[in-house]
């Protein structure tokens, strides 16, 4: 079984505005007042910049959307995050942008490498987020991060 996701998660109300020219900006309500936006072939045509993409560590990162990133999260902290997974085995990268600068620089765990103390990359953007959890679950199982498999299958 399979897991990918490529993202960006703020604030529902915040990333309603910031994309709200953004016509291929498709959100989804992922709970403790947060939404998800699945980076798309139609999201990366339309944010990219033309400098290629890749940038920051990230697989799916188009050119120059940092600068976009940073705008945004004039209106609050803002995350793009990364997993994925094969039968169990994968990476994560994730940082967050607050203020219009970077508020957590780009983590990344690499397949077969242990999680740091402070929880996975996509962890602890999230908890930059304010994702509040219980006993025994992770800001990644708070939220929901597991209902579904696929990137696209957020929005479908």
């Amino acid at each position: 079984m399979s897991y990918d996701l490529r993202a960006v998660i703020a604030d529902e109300e915040m990333l309603h505005v910031a994309t709200r020219d953004v016509s291929a900006a498709r959100l989804a309500s992922i709970g403790q007042g947060l939404s998800l936006m699945p980076m798309t072939d139609a999201l990366f045509e339309a944010v990219a910049d033309g400098s290629g993409d890749g940038a920051w560590g990230f697989q799916r990162f188009p050119g120059g959307f940092e600068k976009v990133l940073a705008g945004w999260s004039a209106g609050g902290p803002v995350a793009y995050v990364e997993a994925e997974y094969f039968g169990g085995v994968g990476e994560q990268r994730a940082a967050v942008w607050d203020a219009g600068t970077l508020a957590l620089a780009p983590l990344h765990v690499d397949e077969g490498e242990p999680f740091p103390p402070a929880g996975s990359p996509v962890s602890q953007a999230l908890r930059r987020l304010g994702v509040a959890t219980r006993a025994g679950e992770d800001e990644f199982s708070a939220v929901g991060l597991d209902r579904h498999r696929h990137n696209e299958a957020w929005v479908s």
